[in-house]
């Protein structure tokens, strides 16, 4: 799993290195660092930070992990956050994320977890501090392959765009009720013109094999005719939006073992959020990611709200799949990916 949000305790992470919120003289302090250095052992780690200080605001360090269970702890020193210099807080915020990144690569590690840096007492806006995160974790991984936690320890620490929230709030209260059934009539109304659209985009999607479908044929009988494996229709997919393998496991946040298991595969089905991960990762539209789904033998439902949710993003056309995954937190969903 690439990159995930969780809540969790960061001094019980079973990963090859932690994050430590430091200050530059790397002494214990209060929050996130001062929970570390009691867990790892106060006297050993300070007596270890004190060969490497002080440090730059925006650079990192490494020790041992001590008594965690981690093997490694990374110190790096965010910003105090300046509303008068913010362009140069958010450059030595994105540095302290992408310098512990590169220590971790150096030193081997294959997974690593980080608070939200400068978040709490360094006075950093907490919805600028997690869009600085993800953006600065999204760009590292385009060139690295290595697991990547955000953690938090409650969800008040946890802040996105009210506007989007809205936004996602207005469709699901709009789409996720318990009498969806009671507007099937009114769905179905508009089930012509939604097939007609569908068979459009399949056509677009899959190529010149569906151009001769009779006008009347439904969404459901064009896929009822597909005789091939998920992993053969997602190879065509993959072609027809003239992408490659790499570009599509990275937008999806999937492990690229697991995603060459998945395209080798002939007989494995993946989870329905690794394939709808997927769909994302490909730009499809509703229909084409619900002919997706059915090849693994998965539906999208009004009934299950983390449907609703990721419905929301696909028909808005929004696929970053790192905001899709906030927003899924909020609502504590699963997120897509691994």
């Amino acid at each position: 799993m690439p990159f995930n949000i969780i809540r969790q305790d960061i001094t019980k992470m079973k990963v090859d290195a932690v994050v430590n919120a430091a200050n530059t003289r790397l002494k214990m302090g209060g929050g996130v660092c001062g929970a570390i250095f009691r867990a790892a052992g106060a006297e050993a780690l300070q007596a270890a930070c004190d060969k490497l200080a002080p440090i730059e605001t925006g650079k990192a360090v490494i020790t041992p992990g001590f008594d965690l269970p981690a093997k490694f702890i990374i110190h790096t020193a965010g910003p105090i956050y300046n509303m008068q210099t913010a362009k140069e807080s958010e450059r030595l915020l994105r540095s302290s994320y992408t310098e512990s990144l590169r220590l971790a690569v150096e030193y081997k590690c294959e997974s690593i977890a980080f608070p939200l840096i400068s978040g709490g007492i360094y006075g950093y806006p907490k919805d600028q501090a997690l869009q600085v995160a993800t953006s600065a974790i999204r760009d590292f991984l385009k060139e690295q392959d290595i697991d990547i936690y955000l953690v938090l320890f409650d969800k008040s620490a946890f802040v996105i765009g009210r506007e989007l929230l809205g936004d996602v709030k207005s469709y699901i209260d709009e789409h996720y009720v318990e009498r969806h059934e009671v507007k099937r009539e009114r769905f179905l109304g508009a089930e012509s013109r939604t097939m007609r659209k569908a068979k459009a985009s399949i056509n677009r999607c899959f190529g010149p094999m569906y151009e001769s479908a009779d006008a009347a044929t439904t969404l459901d009988d064009v896929i009822g005719n597909l005789d091939e494996p998920f992993s053969d229709m997602l190879l065509r997919l993959i072609d027809s939006k003239g992408m490659t393998d790499v570009e599509v496991y990275k937008r999806a946040n999937l492990d690229r073992r697991l995603f060459s298991k998945i395209r080798s595969g002939k007989g494995y089905m993946p989870s329905k959020r690794t394939a709808i991960a997927i769909a994302v990762a490909l730009k499809l539209s509703l229909e084409e990611t619900e002919a997706l789904l059915k090849r693994a033998g998965y539906a999208l439902s009004h009934a299950v709200k983390f449907d609703v949710i990721v419905e929301y993003f696909i028909i808005n056309g929004k696929y970053d799949i790192f905001q899709i995954n906030e927003v899924l937190f909020e609502y504590d969903q699963p997120l897509l990916g691994n």
